[in-house]
């Protein structure tokens, strides 16, 4: 089995825009200035969820989970 046939997660724009805490405009702009990769099926984009995780350890903040 190759990689390329192994199911990406992804999630929509107003899934990233609740993880980051964050606007779906803002996510909309990290989307369209290529600080967030995402794939357009349709009209719509979706975001990997390794996009996600990848901004989140290039942004240098720790991720931390409320209480």
């Amino acid at each position: 089995m190759s990689i390329a046939n192994l199911p990406t997660a992804y999630l929509t724009i107003a899934e990233v825009a609740a993880a980051l805490r964050l606007s779906k405009m803002t996510v909309y702009r990290m989307v369209r200035a290529g600080t967030l990769a995402a794939d357009r099926f349709g009209k719509s984009y979706r975001v990997p969820e390794s996009a996600v995780e990848e901004y989140i350890r290039a942004s240098g903040n720790p991720v931390t989970e409320d209480p």
